[in-house]
């Protein structure tokens, strides 16, 4: 098996533990409510006045969160079945290019879905705060710029992938 083989069949693998990981541990912190808190008030860095979020906000929050999360997981599940393919040899085929163009779609929802999600977020809880403490935090930074680049990127080479398959099948009909 080739090296680039290998590396697609790795990249496969990661994706479906991600596909299968990502869910259970969402489950998990939506069962065990304050460890999600925990691991909110240690990663979101906005002035939350943490003591007066409700039990309500923080499933609300748990519940944007894992629709935020579940773009990235829809474009996982297309990464996947392409790099899948590419493992098992299948380089220059349609059904390879539609996944790539549809997991390029999804990387660009999240990009654009990750400011939204901060602002809402910031929002639902601060909620309660004081009037004129209440938050809305806008963001929008380099890494989302690096995630659209990215997936313009696989965009253009799904339209290669595709142009790849007809060489292939051209060059098939010489020999």
């Amino acid at each position: 098996m080739s090296m680039s083989r290998r590396v697609s069949l790795a990249i496969a693998w990661a994706c479906s533990f991600l596909l299968v990981a990502v869910p259970v541990g969402a489950l998990f912190y939506a069962v065990n409510l304050e460890s999600f808190a925990l691991l909110a008030r240690e990663n979101i860095g906005l002035p939350i006045q943490w003591r007066t979020v409700s039990e309500g906000q923080w499933y609300a929050a748990w519940l944007l969160t894992a629709a935020y999360l579940s773009i990235g997981l829809v474009g996982l599940y297309f990464l996947r079945r392409a790099f899948k393919n590419f493992a098992a040899g299948e380089l220059f085929n349609n059904v390879n290019s539609r996944d790539l163009r549809r997991f390029s779609v999804f990387l660009i929802a999240q990009a654009i879905a990750t400011p939204v999600h901060l602002s809402l977020l910031s929002v639902l809880l601060s909620l309660n705060h004081p009037a004129g403490q209440k938050l809305l935090a806008i963001s929008f930074g380099s890494n989302e710029l690096k995630a659209i680049a990215v997936a313009l990127i696989l965009w253009v080479l799904s339209d290669l992938l595709v142009e790849g398959a007809k060489l292939h099948a051209e060059n098939k009909q010489f020999v």
